[in-house]
């Protein structure tokens, strides 16, 4: 009896494609880290935002486990060409997201794929990135207004990207992507 893989061709391409398409948008994510940083900072939440979408997108169409995971990890490999300085920090994010993704997908044992859940994931990356963040770049010397606007951003980037994801992926489904 043979056996069928979670991670079917089809499932590995599905991913591949969309790994390197937002393996693109991540290169260039990661080529505005560094003006962003250095001038309007309270907009990196919305830079780093960005990195979620290979989960969402790839969770989005082909609803089923570790799909969010491979295809964080190919964005990751594609957006190190771009920067690869930067190889081990865009792996790391990849990584987290994936497994943050992963794991909130876990829970429902990948029943339920209704936006709420996508947004969950979306808000609790938001929040462990803008502590972390928070705390690395020491933004308690900066005033509070700065604080309170580098904050939002952090937690609602992620969101947004999360909303652009959805909607890429509901078109992608639409459009016949997972059917078998």
């Amino acid at each position: 009896m043979t056996r069928t893989s979670t991670l079917s061709t089809r499932v590995l391409l599905v991913c591949a494609a969309i790994g390197v398409a937002t393996g693109i948008l991540g290169g260039i994510a990661g080529w505005l880290t560094i003006p962003v940083l250095a001038g309007p900072f309270f907009l990196y939440g919305l830079v780093l935002g960005s990195h979620v979408l290979p989960g969402i997108i790839a969770q989005e169409v082909l609803r089923q486990p570790l799909v969010a995971l491979v295809a964080h990890v190919i964005a990751a490999l594609i957006a190190s060409a771009f920067n690869p300085a930067w190889t081990l920090r865009f792996l790391g994010t990849a990584l987290l997201f994936g497994a943050i993704q992963e794991g909130v997908a876990a829970l429902t044992r990948y029943r339920s794929w209704g936006p709420l859940r996508f947004f969950i994931s979306a808000a609790l990356i938001g929040i462990f990135v803008a502590v972390v963040v928070y705390f690395v770049a020491h933004l308690s010397v900066m005033a509070p207004w700065a604080q309170i606007l580098y904050l939002t951003i952090s937690v609602l980037g992620p969101v947004v990207w999360t909303a652009v994801g959805l909607a890429i992926g509901a078109a992608l489904r639409r459009a016949g992507v997972a059917r078998r």
